[in-house]
């Protein structure tokens, strides 16, 4: 089964919705990408989502750091990176694609004029000619 998208509808009044809204400007996204954004982190970290003043982010705490820092092993970087590659040279190959078949549509259009030759034409050549002998 996909994941389907929710709508969460909510309000907030007029001064907390221009503040958002010019975070959002800030960031150059829009209003809804900082909801989005919001939530992404809050589900991300169990709920665990501390809000710090620009003038204290850096400042270590005795609390872990924020934002959470997570360490990945190199396998998974090479397997990315890899994948990325791969992903890469399969983008190459289906253009090649592209371009051949964009050719071949080109060498068919131009060679439209070919002569036809319709079956039926050929049965009554075939009638009006001396029959075929063998031996």
């Amino acid at each position: 089964m996909g994941n389907k998208n929710k709508t969460i509808s909510f309000r907030v009044n007029e001064d907390a919705f221009e503040t958002l809204r010019e975070i959002a400007e800030k960031r150059d996204i829009s209003l809804s990408a900082v909801f989005r954004d919001y939530v992404d982190l809050l589900v991300a970290h169990d709920g665990k989502v501390k809000v710090v003043p620009e003038n204290q982010v850096g400042e270590e705490s005795d609390e872990s750091s924020f934002p959470p820092k997570v360490e990945v092993p190199k396998s998974f970087v090479r397997e990315h990176e890899r994948l990325e590659l791969e992903a890469e040279h399969l983008r190459e190959q289906l253009q090649e694609h592209k371009e051949y078949l964009r050719h071949l549509q080109s060498k068919v259009s131009d060679d439209g004029e070919e002569e036809v030759i319709q079956l039926e034409e050929l049965d009554d050549e075939l009638e009006s000619d001396e029959p075929f002998r063998l031996g």
